[in-house]
């Protein structure tokens, strides 16, 4: 089994994030995207307090495809700035993991 990972952005409506959850899984990057709809955001942006809805996206995948996951979502994304953070998962199921493995066939 190789290394695992955790990559969550934040998407401003369920259409991008769909998007980006169909080419994610089409290139076989991520075993799994989770859509946590109507997620409130409070953040400071160029000044402003600001408050959004969005659409978080939970990618389940390994390691060695975070570059290309980083590139896909920059992609497709509309932000300036998208969020797109990388957690590494240091232990997990190991039938869930190895189902990780089998299905980002990079």
């Amino acid at each position: 089994m190789g290394s695992y990972c955790l990559v969550l952005t934040s998407c401003p409506d369920k259409e991008t994030a769909s998007l980006i959850t169909e080419q994610l899984l089409d290139q076989r990057l991520a075993a799994c995207v989770s859509h946590l709809a109507d997620v409130t955001s409070y953040y400071h942006w160029q000044g402003q307090r600001e408050v959004t809805t969005e659409v978080l996206l939970l990618i389940k995948s390994r390691e060695y495809c975070y570059d290309a996951i980083e590139k896909c979502i920059r992609h497709n994304h509309p932000y300036e700035l998208p969020e797109i953070v990388r957690v590494a998962i240091d232990t997990g199921l190991p039938e869930y993991l190895h189902w990780i493995d089998t299905m980002t066939g990079v």
